[in-house]
């Protein structure tokens, strides 16, 4: 059954328009809470407890507001965590035993967009049945428990500290991070007073970079989605790398000293092949987006690669299925289930740090046998409702390009989903001829429309 108003990663669009208004996020708080009531088994005067966190968009105190009133009005207690990062949600509902957890951010979008996302008891995205079952609830009016059953709701102080301990927690204890020089680029987001606490303790020296947030500048030229400012703030201050976080802090990218970027597929190279010297490593998931130099890489360490579809969630169904602790996407979302139950931009970063120090080689020693094909991707913009998949003209094209590229290479054309976006992905041993290829099919695209 075709989810109503979950996309991929939650309920996420436009402030002010539709789902995102105060009216139906209350709604939608309440919901949840009737899911929550309903799948516990209560005692007398018990209720489900929930934690909210929300990254530093000027709407996360709209939006806390009215999620708040919902739950209250199910019966639902509330604890309020303030500015956290997405993973630091899923740790404090699983250590706070918590019923579910909930998340105001539209990650690395811009600051006027913003979307709620949940956390099951165990840290985990909500199952599809869930997700149904709260969109029922929605289709039916609002109602209000009795006076006596309404929840209630306070905040928790110590919340960022809680978090940034865990964190260290998963740094090896005969390691430290003393002599480092880290460019630290928090986005102006959710991790912007807890990523460079959590560096600094283990013993870098860190600059940080995007820890200034007013509102309305989170990602705003910083943060994992522009690594370019990134490169200029370690070559400007001298640093021995630079790690990148976006808004809500669950994607991570890299750089060496010399301003090189490290994206999701080459850092998770480095975390497989810590596990794998250790004897751990027992498999890695990407997505249908990971490069196939990566995937060739993985197979030579003689452990399984399995694709997912494009998406933290899927990654984690399939790693789960499979048994398998390692997984990711190239743009950063990197998921060690042998740490955390979700993933987290700050613990991956500390994952591939503590392999450098455990092999004292640098981001591009370790990445030295690991070779990318060529890979372009163009974001088309399309109207809603287009369907691309049945347009003549677009399938030509891709056809076209699949028999030129051979067993050299692949196309990939998938929509966005949290955008109204098409991507087109050509990926081959020919540089110039993947270039050539993308443009033309994306060419294609915009002109099918138009």
């Amino acid at each position: 059954m075709a989810r109503k108003y979950f996309g991929t990663d939650g309920v996420r669009g436009r402030v002010g328009e539709a789902p995102i208004t105060p009216d139906f996020v209350m709604r939608l708080g309440y919901a949840a809470g009737k899911a929550l009531v309903a799948g516990k088994t209560l005692r007398p005067g018990d209720h489900p407890g929930v934690l909210i966190g929300k990254d530093t968009r000027i709407s996360g105190y709209m939006l806390e507001a009215a999620l708040e009133a919902g739950f209250a009005a199910a019966g639902v207690d509330v604890i309020l965590a303030g500015p956290i990062p997405t993973p630091a949600v899923a740790y404090l509902t699983r250590a706070l035993r918590l019923q579910a957890g909930v998340v105001i951010s539209a990650s690395h979008n811009p600051y006027y967009d913003n979307g709620i996302k949940f956390f099951s008891a165990g840290g985990t995205k909500l199952p599809d049945a869930v997700e149904l079952q709260i969109e029922a609830y929605l289709d039916e009016p609002m109602g209000c428990a009795d006076s006596a059953d309404l929840g209630r709701a306070k905040r928790i102080d110590d919340a960022a500290g809680r978090y940034i301990e865990f964190c260290k927690s998963t740094f090896p204890n005969d390691l430290d991070l003393r002599g480092l020089k880290i460019a630290l680029d928090c986005a102006n987001g959710a991790a912007y007073n807890i990523a460079p606490k959590v560096f600094h303790e283990l013993g870098a020296d860190v600059v940080p970079v995007g820890v200034e947030p007013n509102g309305r500048n989170i990602n705003d030229g910083v943060g994992a989605t522009v690594p370019s400012n990134l490169s200029a703030a370690v070559l400007k201050s001298g640093a021995d790398l630079g790690i990148s976080l976006d808004g809500d802090a669950d994607r991570v990218m890299m750089c060496d000293a010399n301003g090189e970027v490290y994206d999701g597929d080459k850092l998770l190279y480095v975390i497989a092949k810590a596990l794998h010297a250790q004897g751990k490593l027992d498999g890695v998931v990407g997505t249908l987006m990971s490069n196939l130099g990566f995937e060739h890489a993985i197979r030579r360490l003689g452990a399984a690669f399995h694709r997912a579809k494009v998406g933290d969630r899927y990654v984690l169904e399939m790693m789960s299925a499979q048994g398998i602790n390692l997984g990711g996407e190239n743009s950063g979302h990197i998921i060690c289930l042998d740490r955390h139950t979700t993933g987290d931009g700050i613990i991956s970063a500390l994952q591939v740090l503590a392999s450098l120090r455990q092999t004292g080689q640098t981001l591009a020693q370790a990445c030295e046998d690991l070779v990318f094909y060529p890979q372009r991707l163009i974001n088309v913009r399309m109207p809603a409702g287009f369907d691309w998949a049945s347009n003549v003209a677009i399938r030509t094209a891709r056809e076209q390009a699949e028999a030129e590229l051979a067993d050299s290479g692949r196309v990939l054309l998938r929509p966005s989903g949290t955008e109204p976006l098409l991507r087109v992905m050509v990926e081959g041993s020919d540089g110039e001829k993947v270039e050539r290829l993308a443009r033309s099919i994306a060419d294609t695209v915009e002109k099918a429309f138009a």
